[in-house]
């Protein structure tokens, strides 16, 4: 089958441009094949990172039809189906030939062609602490053994292979730089659930700080839906949020406050009053006068276009509602002291 590869195209500083190339390829073929193929038939100025076989997975991340993935995984066959899905073009008729476009990963800076400078990636790994804290590693004269449960606790982040997708696709990086990224907090995670680590409690108090750390998160889960490998990361997140929420009161940070306030105000009326909502959040129950003065302008808006409910009607369930939240709350409580008893 015909295809068209759309390939966007940039050297440093300058602005992109799209270059075309046509190749005869078979549905398995992959898209790093394809590139290949034009860089070795067509355009040898053409740049892309392809390490995979060099036992570097993860390398030849980029954008494909507007999602971060890796080439190597990517086929023809898929890439081409989900775009008479998207089209609602029929395979069985004739249609024009399929367009492929291929631009470099999101939200860092291009060097040349497909291939992106990674450096603000690796350093944003590198402010989480993603090691083993030394003084645990210190123990002399034996080894440091876990048992399966607790290594089975940290399968899923160590599956991350570093391939920047889910950083290409973070909403939060695009709008605030000094966010550590999914990536970041994915790896993070692994070390708040590894029981040879000694520094849990700082690596908390850590990744809680401002919007650096979970909080700057905005729960899009792009990086969920990009992953290559399942890590997850926006779920690595959330755990990482439920390690901190019971060690702050409500009045420590606008971001515990949000948390906390929003799962009392469900389990209250089995939706959220949003009227309280503003107030405990913004101003503090009414302790911050400037967060509370700040609330004036959009309330006198919203009472003026009839948008400011007057009264609070609970939802229907509510009962159901609470004791489903103390449900998963004890549920919660008991996994920990299984996990803590387990590391003793």
């Amino acid at each position: 089958m015909q295809v068209l590869f759309k390939i966007v195209r940039q050297s440093e500083n300058s602005a992109p441009r799209v270059q075309s190339y046509q190749l005869e390829v078979e549905p398995g073929n992959t898209i790093l094949d394809c590139l290949n193929r034009i860089k070795w038939e067509q355009d040898g100025s053409l740049a892309f990172r392809k390490n995979c076989r060099n036992t570097i997975c993860g390398s030849c991340g980029m954008r494909i039809n507007g999602r971060s993935a890796l080439a190597c995984k990517e086929n023809i066959g898929s890439e081409v189906s989900r775009l008479q899905l998207s089209t609602g073009e029929s395979r069985n008729r004739d249609v024009k030939t399929p367009e492929i476009i291929i631009s470099p990963l999101g939200n860092m800076p291009v060097i040349k062609d497909l291939v992106v400078d990674m450096k603000s990636f690796w350093n944003h790994l590198e402010a989480v602490d993603p090691y083993v804290s030394t003084g645990a590693r210190k123990i002399p004269e034996r080894e440091f053994l876990q048992s399966p449960a607790e290594r089975s606790q940290l399968d899923r982040t160590g599956n991350c292979i570093m391939c920047g997708a889910c950083y290409s696709e973070c909403n939060a990086r695009e709008i605030n730089p000094d966010f550590v990224g999914p990536h970041a907090l994915a790896k993070a995670y692994r070390m708040v659930a590894d029981t040879r680590d000694a520094e849990t409690a700082t690596r908390l108090e850590k990744y809680n700080q401002g919007t650096q750390g979970v909080w700057g998160c905005t729960r899009c889960y792009y990086c969920n839906t990009v992953c290559p490998m399942d890590v997850a990361p926006m779920d690595r997140i959330s755990q990482i949020k439920q390690e901190i929420l019971p060690l702050k009161d409500a009045a420590d940070s606008r971001s515990i406050r949000h948390r906390k306030v929003l799962v009392e105000l469900v389990k209250e009326g089995g939706w959220i009053d949003e009227r309280k909502f503003g107030l405990h959040v913004v101003s503090n129950y009414l302790r911050d006068l400037r967060g509370l003065l700040s609330l004036g302008p959009l309330g006198l808006r919203m009472l003026g276009r009839g948008k400011f409910p007057l009264k609070f009607e609970p939802s229907e369930g509510v009962a159901e509602v609470r004791s489903l939240i103390e449900a998963v709350r004890q549920e919660g409580a008991r996994s920990e002291g299984d996990s803590r008893r387990q590391g003793v």
